[in-house]
């Protein structure tokens, strides 16, 4: 596992997260109405502080009422406003120590404002969603809201009985009491903030496929009326769980989970171990599903490989991107080559004015970059042929397993599987605006065979 951090403030968001501490846990628990959209909370959070002593230091947490704050079960001084919440421990913390942080907040959660419109915690006409890429943890729990900043997470939620509850991690208890039920989770694995995700909502669950001794347990919520068609929309998904397997190596996660809400959403959302779709995604004739390719290989890449700084996100958005591509190659679709030629056709009639490597916040999210990152990953492919090329993707997958990475690290890493130096290729698909030639195809354009096809169950 890489064990790189970054003790710098994000680049594309200097005023999010503090890197003077780190968090290895955090434990929250949460008693939510949906009708009054009341969120009640508590969090404890086990942190370790950095190389200098801290006298002080910030949460972000956003325009909720702070009941009660303590550090190592003493009353610090504390100020909240502007999403940060300002902590001056009694005593001065030393370098390299543990301490636990307690929080209580209360009041109706909103989205964060941001260049995208809300992010975070979402309402929705019966229940609410999380999709908080890549600042909006802080609209329903104080976090060090910064993707290096990884650590396990114990969830609990009460809320009314006729509602369920998902969120990314193994379900360990689900009790209910008089009209509410507590639901608890456990995510064991280093998690971003941003990538805690939770809906809550009145669905159906099934299960997708027969994991077997050994396999991936698979499960999905969907509201009742919408199992027929996505029963079909998401049949392939153990088949391409089954291919990544074997492209990317074993699923760095416990489980995983697609939730289906009951209404429209622009895109789906990964969070670890889980997945969000819209209604609109489900549409009987398999219509999104190089979506839900791209969610699940998010798992490995965004999710386990996590980027240290935003300016990285082509590592996140790329390397899904082409995910897709080898679905559709090795499950009987367009190869990889011919959809890497359709992308280049069509971004070489658009400006010439994105940086992979470096988008810029404007463009992080820009359609281009995930086009460009998964040309990028094309042309390494070319060079370097498929034995080295997946041999190259197993093995960044599995050396950075919960680990943090950069740009230059992953170039690094590609440089020992190639025969010639390939600085001058990586430089023109990364750190270059403009839109470099397609090389020729790999060859075999399509290696082996589709997995087998599987289908849901009820549960």
């Amino acid at each position: 596992m890489s064990g790189q951090r970054t003790t710098a403030s994000d680049s594309y968001f200097p005023a999010s997260g503090d890197p003077r501490y780190r968090v290895h846990r955090y434990e929250i628990a949460l008693d939510y109405r949906p009708g009054p959209n009341r969120l009640a909370g508590t969090a404890r959070l086990s942190a370790i502080v950095g190389r200098a002593q801290l006298t002080e230091f910030a949460l972000d947490l956003a325009e909720f009422k702070v009941g009660r704050v303590q550090v190592n079960g003493r009353a610090p001084h504390y100020t909240h406003r502007g999403g940060k919440l300002r902590i001056r421990p009694a005593k001065p913390l030393a370098a390299g120590v543990a301490f636990t942080v307690e929080v209580h907040w209360s009041g109706n959660p909103k989205p964060v404002r941001s260049p995208w419109g809300g992010l975070g915690w979402e309402e929705l006409s019966d229940g609410a969603l999380v999709a908080s890429q890549p600042v909006g943890a802080p609209s329903w729990y104080p976090c060090n809201d910064r993707p290096a900043d990884k650590a396990s997470y114990l969830l609990s939620v009460n809320t009314p009985s006729a509602y369920a509850v998902v969120a990314g991690g193994r379900l360990l208890t689900r009790t209910t009491k008089a009209s509410t039920t507590t639901w608890v989770y456990e995510q064991t694995a280093p998690t971003s903030s941003y990538l805690v995700g939770l809906s809550i909502g009145m669905y159906q669950t099934v299960l997708l496929g027969d994991p077997g001794l050994g396999g991936v347990p698979q499960s999905a919520h969907v509201p009742a009326h919408l199992l027929p068609k996505f029963s079909r929309d998401f049949a392939r998904q153990p088949a391409m769980m089954q291919l990544f397997e074997e492209l990317f190596g074993p699923y760095p996660l416990g489980e995983y989970a697609v939730v289906v809400a009951d209404e429209d959403l622009d895109v789906p959302v990964e969070a670890q171990g889980l997945a969000l779709f819209g209604a609109n995604h489900v549409d009987g004739v398999r219509g999104s599903e190089r979506l839900i390719a791209h969610e699940l290989a998010h798992q490995w890449f965004g999710n386990s490989v996590t980027i240290a700084d935003w300016r990285h996100i082509w590592l996140n958005e790329g390397f899904a991107k082409y995910a897709e591509w080898l679905w559709s190659e090795r499950s009987g679709g367009r190869t990889a080559h011919e959809l890497a030629l359709a992308a280049h056709r069509l971004l070489a009639v658009r400006p010439q004015d994105l940086v992979p490597a470096d988008p810029g916040r404007k463009l992080m999210f820009d359609d281009r970059l995930y086009q460009r990152g998964g040309l990028a990953l094309h042309a390494i492919r070319c060079a370097l042929g498929d034995g080295a090329f997946f041999r190259m993707l197993r093995d960044w997958a599995g050396v950075n397993r919960h680990g943090v990475v950069t740009t230059a690290g992953f170039a690094a890493h590609v440089a020992r599987y190639a025969a010639d130096p390939l600085d001058g290729l990586l430089s023109s698909w990364l750190h270059e605006p403009s839109l470099p030639p397609l090389p020729a195809p790999p060859t075999p354009a399509r290696p082996g065979n589709p997995p087998a096809i599987g289908g849901p169950r009820g549960v």
